[in-house]
């Protein structure tokens, strides 16, 4: 009877002994090996995972940081810090200027006329397939709250249908960029003193028509500016902030008062 119990003892003893040094050998070779220069750019990041680089997380972003496959300034979370840290880890110079969110738009559902009544789905990607949205101005915010639902760090409130951006809180992951299908809220440097609340792009009378505070391409700041830091491009002025000194001349000439 001993024997009986003994022998299946030794045999599952010895297979698992087999067991065991077959996983032992299998993860020695098969190991995939790390990569050291990752997971120091790893240890650069504040582990947020928030995807606002566009990867699916902090490791998936270190390991295209180490591969060359991405700017070492795409950590929203992490900001000018992290940005800092990983160009003195790879020897390279990169833009640490923190930016935030910014709504194109001045116009509101009292400033913009509509051009029919919406009974849909309260989300602005749907509204836009419905002749681009309920009001007459194309380009203009549609205000149902994508962006505000997009944003992950609470930086984005809705007042009177439009999205209202705090900076204190908004870190320029650009969650709200993508999610906008108008293209209304684009990326400006933090502490902007000039700022264009408009998107249109259309120029003259149906412009003014449809909307009281849209800009209609006049060029009167373009030509007022000293420093050659507006353009109006596309019917639309714009300003590079690497001229603009904020002089204020620019705000002066727009009689529609939609430079900011």
């Amino acid at each position: 009877m001993f024997g009986n119990i003994f022998w299946p003892i030794i045999v599952v003893g010895i297979i698992g002994l087999i067991a065991g040094l077959g996983l032992a050998l299998a993860s020695k070779f098969m190991a995939v090996k790390t990569d050291e220069k990752q997971e120091k750019i790893r240890e650069c990041l504040p582990g947020a995972n928030c995807g606002a680089c566009g990867y699916s997380g902090c490791d998936g972003y270190a390991e295209a940081v180490a591969n060359g496959e991405a700017e070492p300034n795409k950590c929203a979370p992490g900001g000018a810090a992290s940005a800092a840290a990983l160009a003195e880890l790879l020897g390279v110079s990169v833009d640490t200027t923190p930016m935030v969110a910014f709504v194109k738009c001045g116009g509101n559902r009292e400033i913009t006329k509509t051009k029919y009544g919406y009974d849909g789905f309260m989300s602005c990607s749907a509204a836009n397939l419905l002749y681009g949205g309920p009001l007459s101005c194309e380009y203009g915010c549609i205000g149902f709250g994508d962006c505000y639902n997009a944003c992950p760090f609470g930086a984005i409130e809705m007042k009177e249908g439009k999205p209202v951006i705090c900076p204190d809180k908004c870190v320029g992951c650009s969650k709200c960029v993508n999610a906008c299908p108008k293209g209304v809220i684009t990326l400006v440097p933090k502490g902007a003193k000039v700022l264009v609340k408009c998107n249109n792009k259309k120029k003259g009378a149906p412009v003014v028509k449809n909307c009281n505070v849209s800009c209609i391409g006049c060029g009167m700041c373009e030509r007022a500016c000293p420093n050659n830091a507006v353009k109006v491009v596309d019917n639309l002025a714009t300003i590079d902030y690497n001229l603009c000194t904020a002089c204020g001349k620019c705000k002066e000439a727009c009689k529609r008062n939609v430079i900011i």
